[in-house]
Order: C-alpha cells, then sequence, then structure tokens
C-alpha cells in the first residue's frame, strides 16, 4: 500500500488546493474514486510564485520504488536537430496545464 501522510498545510493553502483540485476535475485531467478505495500515492504540495500564483504539485517520491527504471537514453540535441531537419511534420503543444495532457 502507498499512503503517504499529509503535509502540514494552513487552512488558505488547504482551500487553494481544493480549488486547483476541482479545476482538474472539471477539466477532466482527474476523477473521483470510491471513498473507500486507499490509493493516496502521492500528497499534494502547493507552489506559489512571487507574483501569487500557484501551481499544485504531487511528491510522488515513494512512487519510484515501485516502477521500472527507464532504459532509454535521453537524445543529444544535435541529433533531435538532425531528425528534426528531416520532418516531414511537426507538431506543437500548447503548454497551459501541458504536463497533464500526456499519459503516463
Amino acid at each position: 500500500m502507498l499512503r503517504r501522510p499529509p503535509y502540514p498545510a494552513s487552512l488558505e493553502t488547504r482551500k487553494e488546493i481544493e480549488k486547483h483540485v476541482n479545476e482538474l476535475l472539471n477539466m477532466d485531467v482527474i476523477k473521483k474514486i470510491g471513498h473507500n478505495v486507499i490509493v493516496e500515492i502521492t500528497t499534494p504540495v502547493l507552489i506559489t510564485w512571487h507574483n501569487g500564483k500557484s501551481r499544485l504539485c504531487g511528491d510522488l517520491r515513494a512512487l519510484n520504488n515501485y516502477t521500472k527504471a527507464d532504459r532509454y537514453p535521453i537524445p543529444r540535441i544535435p541529433h533531435a536537430f538532425d531528425k528534426l531537419a528531416k520532418a516531414t511534420y511537426i507538431t506543437e503543444m500548447d503548454c497551459m496545464k501541458g504536463f497533464h495532457q500526456n499519459g503516463v
């Protein structure tokens, strides 16, 4: 079981986390599951920038013990540019919440 206790947070921070969670629910990025199912593999962490905006992140370090190591090397930049130069199609992705747009 991957159950992690939540980090201490102020009432204001918990409300902000709830706001972000509701936004992700409305975007269908996440979904609710049964209340008796324990799958808490992440502890929510709220990152706040100097301009007052915030971003919801998750502490997934506990999950690392259950995942396989990635055996694929990171491509070198010159090789990536060589492949781009020969490409017929190039895809552009909107980065608004882009970290939620790719499946894991």
